[in-house]
């Protein structure tokens, strides 16, 4: 009995505990807030990853009815408790924390006795009524954590990248957009830092855009690994205590719930132990958050200064550079965008490790690498979104100084080597660079090239490459015309 109407009463093996009467949760979860003060982070704040355990549980009811080891009215009130669940109710009630130990119990205890009080309260009883309907014995009928906590990860993951591949393409048709907008504006491409060949701003931004595309694909790809899962393999996969017929039911219900293209795997106790498919998840997110790193690295170089700087682009002004210095305004956005790809890294190096260290038949820190991947995701998912709306939409060009950089670029003399050679080429550089002049003069002025020639060849289309050559130009190296400056 409670102790008061504000409590009941509920017990374990380890004794008892006084839970809030209007609490979901039971004394499994109580006990994890007492020994997991770690992250101060609910699972609650990783939505999928709560509607993961809900399908799970709701999957496993259904399979349970229909091989029999279930009663059907029982099983009905767990399933439609974890569709409301499902379908947003209810998540403030998934309070442990996301750092945890023992692989995950905890987390499957907290779904168990969630969905069990919503079934009890459904059925007109009262909370912790578990001779009734038992978190244990009904709800986690034929399930172990072992199976349900890393298919449930696996599902949530699934369902939380759906967001992400959406904000990744969206901000590719963002660059794209951009490339379409800046077609037609001559810049310098830089190599090592240094002045190197003409291109188009364009081209640049294009060039984002289809590296943003490549990482869609290698996301979307590696994506598949998530669908292996080891439900029916309960403790270490052999799967004690499941009917035989376990298995192959909660996998079609799954597939059902969930719409994902899921299949048991061949070796489940193989699939219990391993986390091989997070690693290779992990390592696809870091390398997509490392590219967009390296693109809003770009931003901030083409648009530093804007004086003293590159200054070819012009960032949207979010905000107050300085709060000493008047009028300074900084590339905040690209600037969180680097920090979050700085944290996915990080995150992977500990999923590395969270594999790693699985000992026999099982591994123990599958919380932590949850907790990695499911943090990477969202931070990933808000800084494409942030980078997209508060940058690179509000981007714009400084044509007049591109075009002035190109015009007194020596980069240019490049496109004239098919036709003068190397060796006149190079010392055309030299000479232009020391007396400030226009490589195309001094080709002119060498009779080089006619001033036709050299112009159709310094075209931007030409400079740029969208426009390729179509006929070759005898080499003509009159070196006493050439001058060294």
């Amino acid at each position: 009995m409670a102790l008061d109407a504000a409590t009941r009463t509920e017990t374990d093996s380890l004794g008892s505990l006084e839970i809030p009467a209007d609490a979901y949760w039971g004394i499994h979860t109580a006990r994890a807030l007492e020994n997991f003060p770690i992250s101060m982070r609910p699972i609650s704040v990783y939505r999928d990853l709560v509607n993961g355990l809900a399908m799970v549980k709701q999957a496993s009811a259904r399979a349970n009815a229909e091989i029999g080891v279930l009663d059907v009215e029982k099983a009905d009130l767990i399933d439609r408790a974890a569709q409301r669940v499902i379908d947003g109710e209810f998540h403030d009630q998934f309070v442990v924390g996301v750092v945890q130990g023992g692989a995950g119990t905890s987390t499957n205890m907290n779904a168990n006795e969630v969905i069990t009080n919503i079934a009890l309260e459904m059925a007109g009883r009262a909370k912790g009524d578990y001779a009734f309907l038992s978190p244990i014995d009904h709800t986690n009928r034929s399930q172990s954590t072992n199976d349900v906590y890393p298919t449930a990860v696996k599902v949530g993951l699934s369902l939380d990248l759906k967001s992400l591949l959406e904000e990744l393409d969206l901000l590719r048709q963002s660059f794209l957009s951009k490339a379409m907008e800046f077609h037609d504006i001559l810049k310098i491409g830089r190599t090592q830092l240094q002045d190197a060949v003409p291109m188009t701003l364009g081209q640049e931004f294009h060039g984002f855009a289809t590296t943003l595309g490549y990482d869609h694909q290698r996301l979307t790809e590696n994506a598949n690994l998530l669908f292996e899962i080891n439900m029916g393999a309960t403790a270490i996969g052999t799967g004690i205590t499941t009917h035989p017929d376990y298995a192959a039911a909660v996998l079609g219900h799954l597939r059902e719930i969930t719409g994902l293209d899921l299949a048991t795997a061949d070796d489940l106790v193989e699939a219990t132990s391993d986390t091989g498919s997070f690693m290779s998840f992990s390592s696809t997110l870091k390398r997509n958050a490392i590219k967009l790193s390296k693109i809003a690295n770009d931003l901030r170089l083409l648009s530093s200064g804007p004086q003293a700087g590159l200054g070819e682009i012009n960032l949207p002004a979010r905000q107050a550079g300085s709060s000493i210095m008047p009028g300074k305004v900084n590339p905040v956005v690209p600037e969180v965008v680097n920090q979050v790809a700085f944290a996915v890294a990080g995150s992977d190096l500990t999923v590395t490790m969270a594999a790693e260290a699985g000992q026999l038949q099982l591994n123990a820190f599958e919380p932590i690498i949850a907790h990695s991947i499911f943090q990477s995701i969202t931070w990933m998912r808000r800084a494409m979104r942030t980078f997209r709306v508060n940058c690179v939409d509000g981007i714009t060009a400084n044509r007049e100084r591109l075009g002035a950089m190109v015009g007194s670029s020596v980069g240019v003399v490049t496109a004239l080597t098919p036709f003068i050679g190397y060796a006149a080429s190079a010392a055309l550089a030299k000479t232009a660079l020391l007396t400030h002049r226009s490589v195309g003069d001094l080709v002119v002025e060498a009779g080089l090239m006619s001033r036709e020639d050299v112009d159709k060849q310094l075209s931007p289309a030409r400079l740029s490459g969208l426009e390729a050559i179509t006929r070759a130009i005898p080499v003509i190296q009159p070196a006493e015309n050439l001058v060294e400056g």
